[in-house]
């Protein structure tokens, strides 16, 4: 069985910044009821994101994020395809419908692509690629090479 966790760097960067911005008004307001549940909420967004954990089981491939909120579960046998690919920034961080299909990423561009047999996709964000198409390969699923992009066709003009 494959497992493994990427932690949510960028998040827990974006946390402690706004939680700098929190610490400074709870010193020059004092801990009013507002700011306490806000600092609630910024506790509680760093618990249930702070990772994405992808597993890799005989008859699934899983993925979910923090504790195990808000993630989703394939049947190894409805996936067509498998390919490393590297997401932009407009794919943004968290869980999100793009161009693309699904995309599951807390940190970083790298991601598997997988298609499956009724043509959705899905991007699962992760720092082992190689590690999880090897899971992916061992369990039978069709591992696509990535695609190189084509040469641009340079025309001459022949006329002197």
């Amino acid at each position: 069985m494959y497992q493994h966790k990427q932690y949510a760097v960028f998040i827990f960067f974006v946390l402690a910044w706004i939680g700098g911005f929190v610490a400074l008004a709870w010193n020059l307001l004092g801990a009013d009821g507002p700011l306490i549940i806000f600092t609630g909420i910024l506790v509680l967004v760093g618990f249930l994101f702070n990772g994405l954990t992808v597993k890799v089981d005989d008859k699934n491939i899983s993925w979910a994020f923090g504790p195990g909120v808000a993630g989703q579960s394939i049947e190894l046998r409805e996936v067509a395809e498998a390919k490393a690919v590297q997401n932009s920034y407009r794919h943004g961080i968290g869980m999100r419908i793009t161009h693309d299909g699904w995309v599951y990423t807390v940190s970083g561009f790298s991601a598997i692509q997988l298609t499956l047999k009724d043509g959705t996709l899905y991007r699962v964000g992760t720092n082992d690629q190689k590690g999880l198409l090897a899971a992916l390969k061992e369990k039978n699923v069709l591992i696509a090479l990535p695609s190189k992009p084509k040469a641009e066709t340079v025309k001459r003009n022949n006329m002197i």
